[in-house]
């Protein structure tokens, strides 16, 4: 999925979290998005998931083969198109981790639900535990059933939040590998987060945000590390 963002202001009150932002990302790339505590990463983050809409300025999504889709028209059906991690699992813990998924898979009518739900839970080693309450899960195990989640729409516009904070080691070792899958497959990524290694290490392209505006936007090019280090500690350190 392509992004395609214009001068875009988010305001609360008189406060601009975002200010004149203007970027374009391909289908199949996957952006770091980087910057200090309040530098307005989140607050993107939830303009590209449709939680808030842009207080000026135009987001526009779309594919090689389609028009694009403007934030304001059908957001319904540009929803089901892109999936979130934050930091709320949206998780009901009276229900089973096959439930939970469930009422997910029929939010976005997934076609063969059975089937997709056993195959994702099998891949984050949740299987054996299909029928347990959620309330039931270690945190870890909660961790791996948000990544299943994410995961069981098939987003095409992938959005995390800081996904790897607080994670233990299975779960990173299960969102890892699933990052990567998905990149293999060109579906879009945008990550944010503090870390420039886990940005260096995963993203094509860097999103340094100061101010709510754009500080460096650029490829993550292994040739000039130093300088990209630089960057970011000048901007986001």
């Amino acid at each position: 999925m392509q992004i395609h963002a214009r001068h875009l202001t988010k305001l609360y009150g008189d406060f601009p979290a975002v200010q004149n932002l203007s970027f374009e990302v391909a289908s199949g790339e996957f952006v770091a998005l980087l910057g200090r505590n309040g530098a307005g990463k989140t607050t993107l983050l939830k303009m590209l998931a449709l939680l808030t809409r842009p207080s000026s300025g135009e987001l526009q999504f779309g594919t090689a083969t389609e028009n694009d889709a403007t934030v304001g028209g059908d957001d319904y059906a540009l929803r089901g198109r892109i999936g979130l991690l934050g930091h709320n699992t949206f998780l009901y813990d009276e229900l089973s981790a096959e439930e939970n998924l469930r009422f997910y898979g029929g939010i976005y009518g997934i076609s063969n639900i059975a089937a997709a739900i056993n195959g994702m839970l099998e891949k984050v080693g949740l299987a054996q535990f299909s029928r347990e309450l959620v309330r039931n899960y270690s945190r870890g195990m909660r961790q791996r059933l948000s990544i299943a989640r994410l995961f069981l729409t098939e987003p095409e516009l992938i959005l995390l939040d800081e996904p790897f904070t607080g994670l233990d080691d299975r779960a990173t070792e299960v969102l890892e590998n699933m990052l990567a899958e998905a990149a293999r497959e060109k579906r879009t990524i945008v990550l944010c987060t503090h870390q420039l290694d886990l940005a260096l290490k995963h993203a094509t392209r860097l999103l340094i945000l100061e101010r709510g505006k754009a500080a460096f936007l650029g490829p993550n090019d292994p040739e000039h590390l130093p300088e990209m280090y630089e960057v970011y500690r000048r901007h986001a350190g």
